[in-house]
């Protein structure tokens, strides 16, 4: 079975407040993005790595992969105005069937467990969308009023979301909706049925500065104790 790997870095990361995209940061010795790529590859390093970059970065990006000596095989696709945009241009380059995996770059800490249990439950329901719980109090409002919400039916989603090829090529025919905030939006959207499976608390977005520092903690924390 081919399997790819779609990583969205189509952002310049504007909301941490830094010069350089966030997915070009640096942690544990190699930039974010890096940290993503090298997790599918590690998983399976036949797996084909599609990166949706924006085009202004493309040279920025082959110059941090000569400074940072990186040579797993991957491919440039080129970032669009939205996610959408990104995923579906990345989508071109997947000329044969198997098992699509979308993942937000900036999730460096993906594990292999998770990958792989991804990719089976994709095998055997045709997706998998990986959640964590909610734990937190939840007040919705509207206006100037709130009101609290059953946490226990609510979860917070992940990537990577894994597909079968056929599946998620055709979800991405569809036009463009502003509803679409994620993949499995895009599937459902098609009519296709959402499967969730369990996903993995490490497994954070960097989003704000704070993030990283959160992220390079853990990393040496799962370090020292998966050694």
């Amino acid at each position: 079975m081919n399997k790819f790997a779609i990583i969205v870095a189509g952002g310049t990361g504007t909301r941490m407040n830094s010069v350089v995209p966030k997915q070009f940061l640096e942690l544990a010795g190699k930039t974010v993005l890096m940290h993503s790529i090298q997790a599918f590859y590690d998983y399976d390093a036949s797996t084909q790595i599609i990166v949706a970059l924006h085009p202004a970065l493309f040279t920025a990006w082959k110059t941090l992969c000569l400074e940072y000596s990186f040579s797993i095989p991957h491919t440039l696709a080129e970032g669009g105005e939205k996610r959408f945009d990104s995923v579906k241009n990345a989508l071109s380059f997947v000329t044969a069937d198997g098992i699509v995996a979308v993942h937000d770059g900036v999730r460096p800490l993906l594990s292999r467990g998770l990958i792989s249990r991804a990719f089976d439950a994709a095998l055997l329901h045709g997706n998998a969308i990986p959640f964590t719980p909610v734990t937190d109090s939840v007040r919705k409002t509207e206006g100037l009023v709130n009101s609290p919400v059953d946490r226990s039916s609510l979860r917070l989603i992940q990537t990577p979301q894994v597909f079968l090829a056929s599946q998620i090529l055709k979800a991405y025919e569809q036009p463009y909706r502003d509803s679409f905030t994620d993949d499995a939006g895009v599937l459902e959207a098609a009519g296709g049925t959402i499967n969730l499976i369990h996903g993995d608390p490490y497994n954070i977005k960097i989003t704000y500065a704070e993030d990283l520092a959160i992220a390079e903690a853990l990393y040496f924390f799962l370090s020292r104790n998966t050694s």
